[in-house]
């Protein structure tokens, strides 16, 4: 153990569904702890019980539409925990919040997941364990640990439990930015793999703007043979299903006989099941990172499946604590 000290499992209002089975799988009971609005919607967080000299792990993945509520629960409970002497303060974030604005991509334009690793950081985290970082150099704007876990091998056993004729298959990232992401999965399937160019077109900037405007998204099939074969696109997040949409009905284009799309963030922040429903694919697979409660029962076509990440989630918690390496999580049959 810790030094002799106990796990201690909090969590925020963004998921307590998944706290409450990671807490399960580490056969441990959630701290009780309380997170409130007063009436001028000021967040007020209660801890109920004692967590000094004791290893705490918060569980907390922001999701829509109430991300911000979420990250200011989070920073609370860290700082809550950080007053009540707790020993070390490990800041579980499943789905990183911020994590599309990681770079100065335009003149003016703030690098926010670098805001929210100091805030993380001052709120007196010690330590981060996070899942599919958007782009991996989110690690660097930390100056405190940063386990960032993949659900690369939940997704290759759930491809080889039921996507049938997998071995025919072939991995395919909808734009550049994904292709290291879909070569590791291809990899490891020993499939081969696709690559989807996006182009896009934009107007000339108006006068007095520095900006230019986006006009269309178009999509070609860029590397790899998809004919005859299940396309399986892998991204790390959906929100809009524009991407996946637009990639799908490329591949289909190109002769692909079905297509599935495994994200790993299904934010799906103002899209319906509805909507989801109309996209050309086979069926739409996403982790509970985020919240993901009803949506399949919203389905009338069975095209949407969640996958559990908890149990990876829980080892992480179980080896941290214990001064283990969690290398091992990356493996298929690791642990």
């Amino acid at each position: 153990m810790h030094n002799g000290n106990a796990i201690r499992l909090l969590t925020g209002n963004s998921h307590p569904e998944l706290a409450q089975a990671v807490a399960e799988r580490l056969g441990i009971p959630l701290t009780s702890s309380q997170c409130t609005k007063f009436a001028d919607q000021e967040i007020g967080v209660r801890i109920h019980e004692s967590v000094r000299d004791e290893d705490v792990f918060i569980i907390q993945s922001p999701s829509p539409p109430s991300v911000n509520d979420h990250l200011m629960e989070l920073l609370i409970l860290i700082s809550a925990c950080k007053t009540a002497s707790a020993r070390r303060i490990t800041a579980v974030i499943p789905c990183y919040p911020y994590a599309r604005q990681d770079k100065k991509d335009k003149s003016r334009a703030p690098i926010t997941a670098k805001l929210i690793a100091n805030l993380i950081t001052v709120a007196g985290a010690d330590h981060v364990i996070t899942m599919d970082l958007h782009a991996s150099q989110i690690q660097g704007f930390f100056d405190i640990p940063v386990d960032n876990l993949f659900s690369e091998p939940i997704m290759v056993r759930y491809i080889k439990s039921t996507i049938p004729d997998w071995q025919n298959a072939i991995i395919v990232s909808p734009d550049a930015g994904g292709a290291k992401r879909a070569t590791a999965l291809a990899d490891r399937l020993n499939l081969d793999f696709a690559l989807i160019n996006r182009k896009r077109e934009r107007d000339q900037p108006e006068v007095g703007e520095g900006e230019e405007k986006r006009k269309d998204d178009k999509m070609e099939l860029l590397v790899g043979d998809v004919r005859g074969k299940v396309a399986i696109l892998i991204d790390d997040l959906i929100d809009t299903g524009r991407t996946i949409g637009l990639a799908a009905q490329v591949l289909n284009e190109n002769g692909a006989r079905e297509v599935w799309a495994l994200v790993a963030h299904g934010l799906l922040s103002s899209t319906s099941m509805a909507t989801l429903q109309t996209l050309p694919i086979k069926r739409l697979v996403v982790t509970n990172t985020l919240p993901q409660t009803g949506r399949s029962e919203e389905c009338t076509n069975d095209m949407f499946d969640t996958v559990d990440i908890s149990s990876t989630i829980a080892e992480s918690i179980r080896r941290t604590h214990n001064g283990e390496s969690i290398s091992l999580l990356f493996s298929e049959h690791g642990w």
